[in-house]
């Protein structure tokens, strides 16, 4: 806001100025007595010539292709972090990680804290356009339309109607969410949500330009039909290969933004990777959207060189619920309890992680005791041998583990891989596809037990629970649902004392862990090497990466 301001008032002083050097002065001048003479140059040694600008550049790069650079559609962290970049919200994270004003340059709230308005700044997309209210209103409504096929149309179920709406209940003027005029946002909630302003932060909240959108279905797919509203803007997207970001002139806030360029690379080897960093061709690699070679971790830490960050994110295992044998609770539970966590820390990680025994992390934790125990062997042999009986096998089927495509994942599922059949006398077999075919399968639901992970979107329990609040939920792959843990989840969202929303979520928790849709395995760290050089990147304790203040000193 100060900025805006102090801008005007500087344009309007300038003005003023030159006006009065063409008329006012000249006509004191006439009037003058004693008109002064005009004073010769004290110097006539011509300015040295300014040194020309050195673009700064940054070079980073992306373990896989971005399946997405819609905000209405992304919902991986790769996807994200692009969108992140090329778009702006009405809130953005700012560097102390709070919500900050953006593109609401003001923000009014009801007494009952169910209704925002938001004032909407001068900005404009990439292209030139006007951001307005209409953008955010046809961009969130777009993406609960259960047409576009949002995996995380269930973040704007806390907006009225929201979910009537994607789920056919509700027509899309039902929706509170509406432009008064082109400055003017209102939005009603169903309840009062005190994480809201987190979630104006998150990419399902982003604008989008209709005129872009509505000419082109495929428009978030390539670099000359991208359009954002963000810090930088796309230059170029050579699929698989590389990906270029350039500062965006036209952002609102484009003072602040110092990088002229990010290059990204795509190579999947965390090897190879790291090899570039070495040879000085990246200027960053590891997390949080790529990874380092497990191998390399206590040399890099030796070093000092080795930057290691908890984040509030949680690896899991999805059990597919609908498919023999972990359609039975018990073989779940006891491909649950035959690892051991900490070993596996320990001997492969090996970068502080934390054994998970819920599907919370520690910065939201709601039960710090967990819910099962670690390697719990004799128990997981009992479990199966119940589970099997109760599905008539006197042998397991085929039990096959996937993973996306990448070296650290491969290593933790070959030692889960080996303690299956140290421990439970299960042979497993592995297989894998690169990140967007995965995606897809875990999605289709054409898996047994697949890897996945959750990187909070904002600082609540809820942000990990409501995944499997719907069996055809966006997020939740497992098939799994339960009408208790549902009302439990939906009570939470009416309940105004914190304590009893805090107790209720914990019910909820273990409703869930006593299911067992899912095998908590670790709650991540971030690990990274870096260029000296880079400044001002912002990596936050919910494991997003921004660039917009970023430098390369």
């Amino acid at each position: 806001m100060k900025k805006r301001v102090f801008a005007w008032v500087s344009s309007a002083v300038v003005l003023g100025t030159v006006v009065s050097g063409c008329g006012g002065q000249g006509a004191q001048e006439a009037q003058s007595p004693n008109p002064q003479p005009a004073q010769p140059p004290q110097n006539n040694t011509p300015a040295p010539a300014e040194k020309p600008k050195t673009e700064q550049v940054l070079r980073w790069n992306l373990h896989s292709e971005p399946p997405s650079a819609d905000p209405g559609i992304a919902e991986d962290t790769t996807s994200a972090a692009i969108v992140r970049a090329t778009f702006d919200g009405l809130t953005r994270s700012g560097e102390d990680g709070k919500p900050q004003e953006a593109v609401a340059e003001k923000i009014e709230v009801s007494p009952d804290l169910k209704t925002y308005t938001f004032t909407i700044r001068d900005s404009k997309w990439s292209n030139g356009d006007p951001v307005t209210a209409h953008d955010f209103e046809y961009a969130w409504k777009r993406a609960l339309d259960a047409k576009t096929a949002s995996n995380y149309a269930y973040q704007l179920f806390y907006i009225k109607n929201g979910e009537k709406y994607n789920k056919g209940e509700a027509k899309a003027e039902d929706v509170g969410v509406k432009a008064i005029d082109d400055k003017t946002l209102k939005v009603e909630l169903e309840n009062p949500t005190p994480y809201f302003l987190e979630l104006t932060a998150f990419q399902t909240y982003y604008p989008v330009n209709p005129k872009v959108v509505s000419a082109n279905a495929n428009w978030a797919t390539d670099a000359k039909t991208h359009v954002g509203n963000g810090p930088f803007k796309m230059e170029k997207w050579d699929h698989k290969s590389k990906l270029i970001m350039l500062k965006n002139e036209n952002y609102w806030d484009k003072d602040t933004v110092k990088l002229d360029k990010i290059e990204f690379s795509m190579v999947e080897d965390e090897n190879t990777e790291l090899s570039m960093y070495e040879n000085g061709e990246l200027d960053w690699a590891g997390h949080p959207l790529s990874s380092l070679p497990i191998d390399a971790l206590p040399a890099l830490k030796d070093s000092g060189k080795l930057n290691v960050h908890p984040v509030a994110a949680t690896y899991w295992y999805k059990f597919n619920t609908e498919k023999p044998p972990f359609n039975n609770v018990k073989i779940r539970k006891a491909f649950t309890y035959a690892i051991d966590r900490q070993a596996l820390i320990d001997n492969v990680l090996q970068a502080n992680e934390q054994p998970a025994m819920g599907p919370v992390p520690p910065s939201m934790w709601l039960n710090p005791d967990g819910y099962f125990k670690d390697k719990d062997f004799d128990n997981a042999k009992k479990l199966l041998a119940e589970g099997m009986k109760e599905l008539g096998l006197s042998k397991l089927p085929p039990i096959t583990l996937s993973y996306n495509t990448s070296e650290g994942h491969k290593k933790i599922a070959e030692a889960i891989q080996d303690q299956w059949r140290k421990n439970l006398g299960v042979e497993t077999k592995l297989e894998n596809a690169e990140w967007k075919v995965y995606l897809e399968k875990m999605h289709e639901g054409n898996y047994q037990v697949g890897r996945l992970g959750w990187s909070a979107d904002f600082n609540d329990p809820i942000n990990f629970l409501e995944l499997f609040k719907e069996k055809n939920g966006g997020n939740n792959d497992t098939r799994w649902e339960n009408p208790k843990y549902k009302d439990l989840l939906n009570q939470s969202g009416v309940e105004a004392d914190p304590a009893k929303r805090s107790e209720l979520l914990h019910q909820a928790e273990q409703i869930i862990m006593d299911d067992m849709p899912i095998m908590p395995i670790y709650y991540y760290t971030h690990t990274w090497v870096k260029n000296d050089k880079v400044k001002g990147v912002v990596t936050d304790a919910l494991g997003a990466i921004d660039w917009k203040w970023a430098t390369m000193e």
